[in-house]
């Protein structure tokens, strides 16, 4: 399996979006077994978890499922049980250039409300928090982050939307 893409960031922890090997698979058949049905972006503002930033109008995009501790503990030898989740995430139809470099955490958006969940190097769930992301964006992640480090036995930590409970990145323990 090969590593994630990371964006690079002045932020004090990396994003990270799909791993490239991860995204020629979904663009094939995604994580729940359903084939991929691209599509021409209408109006835009989709969050692409392939490059970490909003479509545009006219762009080729997916909704797919996808599993993304599944596929870390399949690298790891992780065993996460029933803390396996899938959900709706979109990509782009089509292989893209990645991340670009970028100076705030994607999809940060402020009042926005994120979970900032934490697990461990077995793959189960140990602890999280809600983040009513800030006015400073990147300075309410970065402190999310550090708070969830400070538990050693926290090996990685995936960001996702309340409302509809989608993944939007990883961050993996530096």
């Amino acid at each position: 399996m090969s590593t994630q893409t990371t964006t690079t960031t002045t932020t004090a922890y990396d994003a990270r979006a799909i791993a490239p090997s991860a995204l020629a698979e979904l663009r094939v058949t995604d994580d729940a077994g359903r084939a991929c049905v691209p599509y021409s972006a209408d109006e835009g503002g989709d969050p692409l978890r392939c490059c970490l930033r909003l479509s545009v109008p006219g762009e080729r995009i997916a909704l797919v499922s996808y599993a993304p501790l599944r596929r870390w503990a399949a690298g790891t030898g992780a065993e996460p049980g029933a803390y396996d989740e899938q959900g709706p995430v979109f990509v782009h139809a089509e292989e893209c250039g990645g991340p670009a470099p970028s100076e705030t955490y994607p999809f940060a958006r402020a009042e926005a409300l994120r979970t900032v969940r934490r697990y461990d190097a077995a793959g189960r769930i140990v602890g999280g928090r809600l983040l009513e992301i800030p006015e400073e964006t990147s300075e309410g992640f970065d402190r999310a982050f550090a708070e969830a480090f400070a538990d050693p036995a926290v090996a990685l930590v995936h960001v996702r939307a309340v409302e509809y409970g989608c993944f939007h990145f990883e961050v993996r323990r530096p």
